[in-house]
């Protein structure tokens, strides 16, 4: 906890601005915003999107996805983010995400998800699927939602608890500013939480596929074959097999998806249970649950 509370004396986050961002985002994307600005994307079904916080089960998703031989593993890219920004300067003064939605019109979605499309493209030309791992993207569904309307997301959902102190546990190469304090992260926690659950409520009913990290490392077959389904595709029995899969994995759970799968993470905060006050205190979670 010391070394934590000295990173985050060095590191500058915005943490008021961070949250009114996915607060105004569930204040713009309503039902009715969405349902009218839909029917102008570009079509296609390559991109596939797995969301969440990090150390929720993304990577260990995106490895049985990029076991299946129709399926290209590309890891956390930056690229719907960078495409997003593109078309902001584009537009009359421009907005900041989530206020530029506003201001676009059919083409622009259109524009959105053909750039996107041509850039991730470029990462496995002919791919049938391609993965795009950014955890953070969950920001952008509905937009991702407007500008491809085939797209796949995957959502990954672990125990917050869980989810939580992992991320407190790990010094993250880049970004992720709101991990080293326990309060700030309960707070992006809650607020992350609330946005996935508008997401749930504007888009259509089984637009975004929610996969639970316990569920998945206790019954890995039944729990593949759906993501697998969700996607599209026929079942390959090489999913379950992900540990053997030769690919580049930039994130912290690089070693752990060389390993069969194992359930020793789950329920992992209670042996830290004593530290978490200021985290249950965010999460309204008491420390006997």
């Amino acid at each position: 906890m010391a070394g934590n509370a000295l990173k985050r004396r060095q590191i500058t986050y915005d943490e008021g601005a961070i949250l009114s961002q996915m607060d105004r985002t569930r204040e713009l994307f309503t039902r009715e915003f969405i349902n009218g600005c839909q029917g102008s994307g570009t079509r296609s079904t390559v991109p596939l999107f797995i969301v969440g916080i990090p150390r929720s089960g993304t990577t260990l998703i995106e490895q049985i996805l990029a076991s299946h031989p129709d399926i290209v593993g590309a890891g956390e890219l930056s690229l719907f983010e960078q495409t997003v920004d593109s078309i902001r300067k584009t537009l009359p003064l421009s907005p900041p995400f989530p206020d530029m939605a506003l201001r676009m019109s059919a083409e622009h979605f259109r524009t959105l998800g053909a750039l996107y499309l041509k850039k991730l493209g470029q990462r496995a030309p002919g791919a049938a699927r391609i993965t795009d791992k950014m955890p953070a993207n969950f920001l952008f569904a509905g937009l991702i939602h407007l500008a491809l309307p085939d797209a796949i997301i995957i959502h990954a959902v672990r125990d917050p608890v869980d989810t939580c102190v992992s991320c407190f546990s790990v010094h993250f190469t880049k970004g992720q500013p709101h991990t080293y304090d326990l309060a700030e992260l309960g707070r992006y926690y809650r607020h992350y939480r609330a946005l996935m659950a508008h997401w749930r409520h504007v888009l259509p009913a089984g637009r975004i596929l929610e996969v639970r990290y316990e569920e998945l490392v206790s019954d890995l077959e039944g729990m593949a074959r759906r993501i697998i389904a969700h996607c599209g595709l026929a079942w390959d029995a090489r999913c379950l097999s992900f540990h053997r899969t030769e690919r580049l994995v930039r994130t912290a759970s690089a070693a752990q998806v060389r390993q069969p799968i194992y359930q020793t993470s789950v329920g992992r905060w209670r042996r830290y249970e004593n530290f978490l006050g200021p985290l249950f205190a965010e999460l309204a979670l008491r420390s006997a649950e």
